[in-house]
């Protein structure tokens, strides 16, 4: 049809917008900015656009919304432009235009790109809804009306602080359910007998379920930590503007605003003892990484017992049995390897790096403002995010589908060396001693010797060995 465009105009329209670096071509269908263009520039870094965390572009849609009400009610916003930021705010936490947050997550500015990614999405979007074109700016504008009361120094932290608080929920969500699970299996496997071991030698023996059971406590552990940590996410600079002055904020806007992104966000927010303090303070992000680190090293450490204790077939441990996931080797035929913990454990080294590079860029604030806080948002959304998944996947992957090696656990128990150690209270230290130089000696077995001695009898020594009497305290 004659006059209509065709999609390479479609796609290679622009509009043509100004900074004060001077006039750039924006996409046209494009919803940020020629500030968001240049932060997309500027910054092909990680390849991780704030569109990848879904929980901190939502979090700066609800600062941006509780301020456009606060600043309203404060007589500094006209009510129609309240009302299109408002409305372009609930879409986006409906889920849409979440694709225009293009900057990348690692920025210079101390967050001023994601800042203005967010003001000028919301301000483009709000326009359409007044009935204007996207940047006829002169109608509603991203500093001057969607920043209003604001600076990139307490918008742009407070929204750090709501998106890791949300999604730190979905990782406790998921933690949870891996607790379930090792829980099961603790109940699954209470009455099979096994050997601890201490320093990778043989200590004295224990049920299966214990070992589970105790995975499933360190995870509780973990997480109640980290719900500790997050209580302390719930104070916000909001108000603070530019360095905790409040300078071009109205009279009792901090509060006013705290309270509105309260009700925006459903969580009971409230304002900073101290505005100066809290937008040149990072102390919060560092004990949120620290506590996930925790996680890290417990979650670690669980994965490390189930490679040992699988580890096989024939010339390992193989106390248990891993779900087979997928071929082992590109060379060695049957081949299986414990695929899901070996992941997992790589997912926990990133989050123990993340909390090293937490502590540096939070230790790396000067005066007023820390330059480093991109970093750490990143750090913390995406080691929560991969924590969650791994989480989920651990458990239903690997841990639902576990079975023990009844035999191979028995037989362990009745061969070891420790096992004189369950002994000692009914033989005696000196007996046990003999049994146990002989046991090496011979390669024989402690449960064959004792027999074969007459110290105890086979019904004395079955009874010993019950996992009721042998794994938890008992008069003799």
């Amino acid at each position: 049809m004659a006059g209509q465009a065709g999609p390479e105009a479609l796609v290679t329209a622009v509009r043509r917008e100004h900074d004060l670096l001077g006039d750039r071509d924006v996409p046209l269908a494009a919803y940020y900015g020629v500030q968001s263009l240049r932060g997309l520039e500027n910054f092909p870094i990680s390849g991780m656009p704030l569109s990848n965390f879904a929980h901190f572009v939502d979090a700066l849609a609800m600062v941006k919304k509780a301020a456009a009400q606060a600043n309203a009610e404060l007589g500094v916003l006209a009510k129609n432009k309240m009302e299109a930021i408002c409305q372009a705010c609930d879409e986006i936490l409906a889920g849409k235009l979440h694709s225009h947050f293009v900057v990348d997550m690692i920025q210079g500015g101390a967050g001023t790109s994601t800042n203005m990614n967010a003001n000028e999405v919301i301000a483009n979007r709000a326009l359409e809804l007044m009935g204007h074109e996207k940047g006829e700016y002169k109608y509603l504008h991203p500093n001057d009306d969607v920043n209003c009361s604001q600076s990139t120094n307490d918008a742009y932290p407070t929204a750090i602080k709501l998106a890791v608080y949300q999604s730190l929920q979905d990782t406790l969500g998921a933690l949870g359910e891996l607790q379930t699970s090792l829980k099961a299996k603790e109940q699954e496997f209470s009455q099979i007998l096994k050997m601890g071991r201490t320093e990778n030698q043989d200590a004295v023996p224990m049920t299966l379920g214990q070992e589970f059971g105790a995975y499933a406590v360190m995870i509780g552990s973990a997480m109640k930590s980290m719900r500790a940590a997050a209580e302390e996410l719930t104070e916000i600079n909001m108000g603070a503007t530019a360095i905790g002055t409040g300078i071009n904020s109205p009279p009792g806007y901090a509060e006013l605003v705290t309270r509105k992104l309260s009700a925006v966000s459903g969580l009971n927010l409230t304002k900073a003892e101290n505005l100066v303090e809290a937008t040149q303070d990072s102390g919060v992000f560092s004990q949120m990484s620290g506590n996930m680190k925790r996680a890290a090293v417990q979650l670690s450490k669980i994965c490390n017992d189930l490679r040992w204790m699988s580890s096989g077939p024939r010339c390992g441990l193989y106390e248990i049995r891993l779900p087979a996931m997928q071929p082992g080797s590109s060379i060695m035929p049957g081949k299986v390897n414990p695929v899901i913990p070996e992941m997992v454990s790589q997912v926990c080294f990133t989050i123990i790096g993340y909390d090293v590079t937490v502590t540096m860029a939070s230790e790396a604030s000067e005066l007023e403002l820390n330059m480093a806080e991109p970093i750490i948002a990143y750090c913390l959304l995406h080691g929560l995010m991969i924590l969650k998944n791994a989480a989920i996947t651990l458990a239903s992957r690997c841990i639902d589908g576990i079975q023990p090696n009844v035999e191979r656990c028995r037989e362990y128990v009745q061969n070891s060396i420790g096992l004189v150690t369950a002994l000692n209270p009914v033989l005696g230290y000196e007996k046990s001693v003999a049994i146990a130089k002989e046991a090496l000696e011979t390669n024989g077995s402690v449960y064959d010797l004792v027999l074969q001695k007459g110290w105890l009898t086979k019904a004395a020594l079955d009874d010993i060995l019950q996992p009721e009497n042998m794994t938890k305290p008992r008069k003799l």
